[in-house]
């Protein structure tokens, strides 16, 4: 009959079932299917008896799964799992944020208690853990939060809890820690001279020219890997910020990453940036030095050609790839500071763990310093609210209060 689907069967005749095929050169049977999260997978079997014993235990595993959420008995890992599968508008590098967090934060420790035995107060502790003997800010757990808290409530709707253990938690947790808690600490101006003078060193020049963009600059990551030749201009010394790039899992759970390029998040992060007389020297020095080795940026993300800062291969940076080198040169140079200030009968100068956001946020610090109008600082930093360059303000602010304050105290002699 004229449209009828042709069955397929093998050499024995045996009808094949839907994702089931045999390699005829190897003499395997294979199953493919894909799973709840868009993963694809293959099993192989020499015989189509002891496949399709495996296709079912497959399917018992997979039923289990939803069986083991309604019964109450699926851990937190399970239900961040499926909760992530109903978010479906998430941009791809909303999404990356996720995952790296959750994966990088809970999934290897909270994240294995069942869902349904864990109490308000196990939360507490998950979270003071966090801070206190791991060392992460308060910024961090709230982020954390921000994810685990929509996923005790899907179970909430869902009637696999009662309540939502979280709720009130980083509430009660920020009470108890005071006003204080979270502040970023931009490096101090001795501190970041001295990362900046370390890395002019031959061994780590490779790394130079963008951390004195980083750091003149005030650029998210993505927004400064993102950076096009055909986005600065030299004659002018402006840089245009019209769009970052991302590196982010092709798909949930893989470790295969990808670029993506997008705009940023809201209008104020279109901006144009002053270029500092040290940020176009960076510039001209790594134009150099790619003519020299030879090298230049390979990398096309979705249409976008022509990056300025690339590794020795010819590949974009990541973000991590760049806070694993922060990490590296700051203990590399507090490591060789305190010899040499032994040596020299002095203290040394350490510098903190920070990061790329660090970085930036010690521009915006350095701004402020200077009395620059704060309305100029939101605009070069791309603040959406301009409360967020007020507080930086404010931290500054008080600084130096402290120190006019000491002075102060020194000069007068009415006490």
């Amino acid at each position: 009959m004229a449209g009828r689907k042709k069955v397929r069967k093998d050499s024995r005749g045996r009808q094949f079932r839907v994702g089931e095929s045999f390699y005829k050169n190897k003499g395997l049977y294979v199953y493919r299917y894909t799973d709840e999260l868009g993963n694809r997978h293959a099993i192989y079997e020499r015989d189509l008896i002891t496949l399709r014993k495996r296709e079912d235990d497959i399917a018992s595993d997979r039923r289990d799964g939803l069986n083991m959420y309604v019964r109450g008995t699926a851990t937190i890992n399970d239900c961040f799992d499926r909760y992530i599968r109903t978010k479906s508008e998430l941009k791809p590098n909303t999404l990356s944020g996720y995952l790296y967090t959750y994966n990088h934060f809970v999934r290897d420790t909270f994240g294995k208690r069942k869902i349904a035995e864990t109490k308000y107060s196990d939360v507490v502790l998950f979270y003071k853990d966090l801070l206190d003997k791991r060392g992460f800010s308060i910024n961090t757990v709230d982020s954390v939060h921000t994810l685990l808290h929509p996923v005790f409530q899907m179970a909430v709707r869902d009637e696999i809890i009662r309540s939502n253990p979280s709720d009130r938690v980083m509430a009660d947790l920020k009470k108890k820690l005071g006003r204080h808690i979270g502040v970023r600490r931009a490096l101090t101006i001795e501190q970041q001279r001295a990362f900046l003078d370390f890395i002019k060193d031959d061994d780590y020049a490779r790394w130079r020219n963008l951390f004195v963009v980083m750091f003149g600059t005030g650029m998210r990551v993505g927004e400064l890997i993102g950076l096009r030749w055909e986005d600065i201009d030299l004659d002018e010394e402006s840089i245009e910020v019209n769009h970052n790039v991302t590196y982010y899992p092709r798909v949930e759970g893989s470790h295969k990453c990808e670029f993506d390029v997008s705009l940023p998040k809201t209008p104020a992060g279109i901006r144009t940036i002053p270029m500092l007389p040290q940020v176009r020297e960076a510039f001209i020095r790594e134009k150099e030095q790619q003519e020299l080795l030879g090298i230049s940026c390979e990398s096309e993300v979705k249409g976008m050609k022509g990056f300025i800062f690339c590794n020795r291969f010819g590949k974009l940076h990541n973000p991590a790839t760049i806070n694993r080198e922060i990490k590296r040169l700051v203990t590399n140079h507090n490591a060789m500071e305190e010899v040499k200030a032994a040596r020299e009968h002095r203290e040394p100068i350490m510098i903190p763990a920070f990061s790329n956001h660090i970085a930036r946020h010690t521009f915006c610090a350095r701004l402020c310093e200077q009395d620059v109008n704060v309305k100029v600082i939101q605009s070069v930093m791309g603040h959406k609210d301009i409360q967020t360059t007020l507080d930086i303000y404010a931290e500054v602010t008080n600084g130096k209060k402290q120190k006019v304050f000491r002075q102060l105290a020194n000069d007068l002699v009415i006490f």
